[in-house]
C-alpha cells in the first residue's frame, strides 16, 4: 500500500493471517477492456516519465531492486491512491482473500487499518484469540515482539503478526481511556469463523446472528431457521448484524431473500461499466453465483416470511450487513435497532492477474431498494438504542466517512457535506480516563474490569430491548451520548 498522511486514518480490510470481508466482494469478473471505449492512445508523457524514473531506481537506487517488485510497487501505489478498499494482492493475500471467503483463515482473528502510522484494530472477530485476550475495536498495536509498528507498511506488519498454528507474539497496545499500554501475548491458530450463530432465548422467541458473509452463509441461515422453528412456533426473530463487517454480495442478497417475498428488488449497483449497473432481486438466481445446483432456499420454513423481525446494528455491522438491513427496513419487513452502521457503500470486483496476485478495485456504489445510497452514511436505525442503559460506547467506532480518499455519497447532499465537517480522528496516547459526561465515562469506570460482552444474554442491553419490542412491551431507549 502506498503512502499516506500522517494524521488520517486508512483502512483496508485486512485480516491478521488474512483478508477479512471489510469490503463487499463480487467474484465475477468482467471483461473491462472490452466493456467500455476507451480514448485512443496512451498518455505518452507521463509514461514517458514514468520510465525516465523506473530506469533512475534501477540504476541509481542504493541497493538493487527487483523489476518484479518495482512494478508490484507501482501498481500499489495507483490502487491505493484511488480509495481505501481498492488494493493489489500479492499472492499470499490473494490467496488468503479465497480462503476467508470459505471460513477458514490462520491468524490472531483481528480486522486491521493504520492510523498515524500504528495499527488500528477495526474489529476483533469473534472466538478468535485476539477476541478472547480482549483486544478491541479502537485499540492501536504500536509494537509487535520487539518490533515497533512505527515505519512499517501495513502490510509489512500483517505479515508480522501471521505464523505457524501454535507459536506466540506479543503485542502493545494503545487504548483510549487507559493510562498506560497494555501487553497481550496471542498464540496463533487456524480461524475458524462460524458465519451463522443461532439460539431459542425463550419459547418463541429467537436470536439469529450473522459474523460474517461467506459461501456457506444462506445454507446454514436455512438450516439454524429449521432448528429453530422445529422448538416450537416462532413469535419473533431478532436477527443481529452488529460488527459484521460484510462479505460476499450473494451471501447479502441470499439472506435478504430469506426473509423477503420472492422477486422484489434487494440491492441495485451502478458504475461505468455494463456488469456494474445491475438490479439484484430475491429470486435464486441472484443469489446463487451462477451455480446450477439447487436452489439455497429451497428448505427454508415457511415461517421465515412472516415471523415479526428486529435486526440489532452498530457502527461494525458494514457492506454486506448495511444491504440486508437497508433491504428489510425499505420493504417494511423489520425493525431496525442500534446505533449508525459504518455506510460502506461501494462494490469491489476482483481481477486475478499473472503470477497468482489480482487487484481489488472498486467498481460500483450500492444502493438500497428505495434507491438510497449508504455510502459515507449508513443505515439509520428506526429506534436508537445505544449499547447501555446510560448510553455508553466503548472506545471511538471507526466508519467509512473517516477514511482517508473515501467514496463521496452521490444521492445524499446532507451526508456529503457531514463527511466533509465530520473531524478526522487523531491517534494520542492516552492519558488519564475522562469522567462523567465529558469524559463519557462513569466516576468510578477505572475500577471496573473489562468483560467481553457476550450476545444475547441478560446483560446485552440492545438485544433485550429488541426482545422488549418483539413482545410489545415498552422500550427504554437509551440515553444519547
Amino acid at each position: 500500500m502506498g503512502q499516506h498522511q500522517m494524521t488520517k486514518t486508512r483502512q483496508i480490510s485486512l485480516t491478521i493471517g488474512g483478508f477479512i470481508a471489510g469490503a463487499l466482494i463480487s467474484l465475477h469478473l468482467p471483461a473491462f477492456a472490452d466493456k467500455e471505449k476507451v480514448k485512443p492512445g496512451l498518455p505518452i508523457e507521463e509514461l514517458r516519465t514514468f520510465a525516465e524514473v523506473y530506469n533512475a531506481i534501477k540504476q541509481g537506487y542504493v541497493e538493487p531492486v527487483e523489476d518484479k517488485k518495482m512494478i508490484a510497487n507501482a501498481i500499489s501505489g495507483m490502487l491505493s491512491n484511488l480509495d481505501p478498499h481498492s488494493t493489489y494482492l500479492d499472492s499470499d493475500a490473494f490467496k488468503d482473500l479465497q480462503t476467508t471467503t470459505q471460513g477458514e483463515f490462520g491468524g490472531l482473528g483481528i480486522e486491521v487499518g493504520q492510523e498515524d502510522g500504528l495499527v488500528k484494530v477495526v474489529s476483533p472477530i469473534e472466538d478468535t484469540p485476539a477476541f478472547r485476550a480482549g483486544v478491541k475495536a479502537g485499540d492501536l498495536i504500536f509494537k509487535l515482539d520487539d518490533t515497533p509498528v512505527k515505519g512499517l507498511t501495513l502490510t509489512e506488519a500483517v505479515k508480522k503478526m501471521r505464523g505457524k498454528p501454535g507459536t506466540k507474539i506479543k503485542i502493545s497496545i494503545l487504548r483510549k481511556n487507559e493510562p498506560k499500554p497494555i501487553d497481550l501475548t496471542l498464540t496463533r491458530e487456524v480461524i475458524k469463523v462460524a458465519s451463522v450463530k443461532s439460539k431459542l432465548v425463550e419459547p418463541g422467541y429467537a436470536w439469529l446472528r450473522v459474523t460474517q458473509f461467506q459461501e456457506n452463509t444462506v445454507p446454514s441461515v436455512v438450516k439454524h431457521l429449521t432448528d429453530l422453528s422445529k422448538q416450537g412456533p416462532l413469535k419473533g426473530l431478532v436477527l443481529d448484524l452488529r460488527n459484521d463487517p460484510g462479505g460476499l454480495l450473494n451471501g447479502a442478497i441470499g439472506v435478504s431473500s430469506a426473509f423477503l417475498p420472492a422477486n422484489v428488488k434487494v440491492v441495485s449497483t451502478d458504475g461505468r461499466v455494463p456488469d456494474a449497473k445491475q438490479e439484484f432481486l430475491s429470486r435464486a438466481s441472484d443469489y446463487q453465483r451462477g451455480s446450477r445446483g439447487e436452489d439455497m432456499l429451497k428448505d427454508l420454513p415457511a415461517i421465515a416470511k412472516t415471523v415479526p423481525i428486529v435486526v440489532l446494528v452498530n457502527g461494525g455491522s458494514a457492506s454486506a450487513s448495511e444491504i440486508v438491513a437497508g433491504a428489510l427496513q425499505d420493504h417494511k419487513r423489520a425493525v431496525v435497532m442500534g446505533t449508525q452502521t459504518f455506510g460502506k457503500g461501494s462494490v469491489q470486483t476482483v481481477l486475478p492477474l499473472p503470477g497468482e496476485t489480482a487487484i481489488k478495485l472498486t467498481t460500483a456504489r450500492y444502493y438500497t431498494p428505495s434507491g438510497r445510497s449508504i455510502q459515507a452514511k449508513g443505515i439509520t436505525p428506526d429506534i436508537l438504542v445505544e449499547e447501555s442503559a446510560n448510553g455508553h460506547n466503548t472506545g471511538f467506532q471507526l466508519r467509512e466517512a473517516d477514511l482517508e480518499r473515501h467514496l463521496t455519497n452521490d444521492r445524499d447532499k446532507e451526508a456529503a457535506k457531514d463527511a466533509k465537517e465530520t473531524p478526522k480522528p487523531t491517534a494520542k496516547t492516552p492519558g488519564k480516563p475522562g469522567k462523567g459526561k465529558d469524559g463519557g465515562r462513569d466516576d468510578d469506570a477505572d475500577d471496573v474490569p473489562f468483560v467481553r460482552l457476550e450476545y444475547a444474554s441478560k446483560q446485552d442491553y440492545q438485544f433485550q430491548q429488541a426482545l422488549n419490542l418483539l413482545k410489545g412491551v415498552n422500550i427504554i431507549q437509551a440515553k444519547a451520548q
